[in-house]
């Protein structure tokens, strides 16, 4: 019996990896090493076909508005690059040819059968004769109805649109996480695993430190671009290759060490510059720092960075975008007294240096735990909300999204146009704002809105007395504390 992944059968049945995973959490279907039957899938999905792509697409282009790569180089095409489109197709000519000298052979067995059929029919024994002309006239009946059936079967489909993704993309399988993910057009492993949300080890991107080596188990992988770092001959007979210079021609099976807490992520000091002022309102900027190419910073959704200005003033705020782009970081900054937001505000400067020293805090999304997710943000807490969902996006695990943002600030609700987004694209998001501040009122509307609150997830994030108040009312209406993930921002 053919198995796919779970990405793999999520795509060709034209559906999310969540949508995918609630209905296994359901017991609707059954999963083997965390793979799922071609047959289980089509008894699902029973109207497969290269056409019912729809909300797949819709779900691909807000990951894409989301999330941008973690170079702008990657990925610019749907198309892999010349080399590797020629391997991919020399890989499956081989495997139809393989498949179609197994296809004759057995089509040779049949016709023999059917011949030594034909003479048990004639042979002497009257008892046995019309047992095995029977046997005889239903396989020559048979074989007659498959060479007549010119109709493509939804498993011929689903082979079809599966050949067709091996071509454009192939599927990366990590150990000893069992995560996965798909290489497309001419991005780096490296590249597509960041874009999938995945923490795997790196440091420069571009070749020069090593940090993103990892041992290739199974596959074919091609070098799209040279690397200062050396790896030994005997690294390269074991299978190691740089992450950020190799993408994948086949299907690949990795070894390779990811961070899975905030604990496994280094600290770091990145002189960055600042890439662009964005006022969103007379009291609220929003900074775009980029590090340099060759240094990207890891962090975890959620998590803060100290940011320090030239003449020396610093702050610590939470990043407001996705880990999935570490080089393009953005943060929120309201006016106020403090010495940071003045000098923002007064002379701070497109192209300035920005020194970013992190990750800090462990406000963090719990990416094994894909059951519904509730994000609370109040007033400036939609900065690290923000960073959450978009990565809880990119990784396609929770089965579904609830936002509610309270604000009384003048501005309103400034990422309103974000949250709409997200929910015109995804059937499972939904997004509410408010400004009233008082938690009992988002608490209503939570226990309106949602059933089942002991089985979800909570994240708060605002100042301390709207989030503890909520928290506690949460505990109160059933809610496991242990479920609850808290932070306390300014505003």
């Amino acid at each position: 019996m053919r198995y796919l992944s779970l990405s793999r059968a999520a795509r060709l049945a034209g559906i999310t990896r969540a949508e995918l995973q609630a209905r296994i959490r359901r017991g609707e279907v059954a999963t083997f090493e965390g793979s799922v039957a071609v047959n289980d899938l089509l008894r699902l999905y029973p109207s497969v076909s290269l056409q019912d792509d729809d909300a797949l697409q819709r779900v691909e282009r807000i990951k894409a508005d989301a999330q941008p790569k973690l170079s702008t180089t990657a990925g610019e095409t749907a198309l892999p690059d010349p080399q590797v489109l020629m391997s991919r197709l020399h890989g499956l000519s081989q495997t139809l040819a393989s498949q179609m000298s197994h296809l004759e052979d057995h089509k040779g067995l049949l016709d023999q059968v059917g011949e030594r059929l034909d003479a048990l029919a004639h042979a002497s024994d009257d008892s046995l004769s019309p047992l095995v002309a029977g046997i005889r006239d239903w396989l020559h009946e048979a074989r007659a109805g498959l060479e007549a059936d010119t109709s493509v079967s939804a498993q011929s489909q689903l082979y079809a649109r599966d050949t067709f993704l091996r071509i454009m993309a192939a599927n990366v399988k990590l150990i000893p996480s069992g995560h996965d993910f798909f290489v497309e057009g001419n991005e780096t492993i490296l590249d597509a695993s960041v874009r999938a949300g995945l923490k795997l080890s790196y440091g420069c991107s571009s070749g020069n430190c090593g940090n993103c080596k990892a041992r290739v188990v199974n596959g074919e992988t091609w070098k799209i671009r040279d690397h200062d770092y050396v790896i030994s001959e005997r690294e390269k007979a074991m299978g190691y290759i740089l992450t950020c210079s190799h993408t994948a021609v086949t299907d690949l099976v990795i070894e390779a060490a990811e961070a899975l807490s905030v604990e496994d992520l280094p600290q770091q000091r990145i002189r960055a510059s600042l890439r662009k002022l964005e006022r969103v309102s007379p009291e609220v900027m929003m900074l775009n720092v980029q590090t340099p190419r060759t240094e990207t910073l890891r962090f975890m959704a959620g998590q803060r960075a100290l940011l320090t200005l030239e003449d020396g003033v610093s702050q610590e705020l939470p990043i407001a975008s996705c880990p999935c782009n570490g080089r393009h970081l953005w943060f929120l900054v309201r006016r106020s007294n403090e010495a940071f937001a003045q000098a923002v505000f007064q002379h701070l400067r497109q192209g300035q240096l920005v020194c970013v020293e992190g990750p800090r805090g462990d406000f963090v999304l719990r990416e094994d735990a894909p059951e519904p997710a509730v994000f609370v943000a109040y007033g400036d807490g939609i900065a690290p909300i923000k960073s959450l969902i978009e990565h809880a996006v990119s990784i396609d695990l929770i089965e579904s999204f609830h936002l509610y943002w309270d604000t009384q600030h003048p501005e309103g609700h400034h990422q309103a146009h974000w949250g709409r987004a997200l929910k015109d694209a995804l059937d499972n998001f939904s997004f509410t704002p408010l400004a009233s501040g008082r938690p009992e009122d988002a608490i209503a509307l939570i226990q309106a809105d949602l059933d089942e609150v002991a089985s979800m997830r909570f994240y708060l994030a605002g100042p301390s007395a709207e989030v503890e108040t909520l928290a506690e009312l949460l505990v109160d209406l059933g809610a496991p504390r242990q479920r609850i993930a808290t932070e306390r921002t300014a505003g």
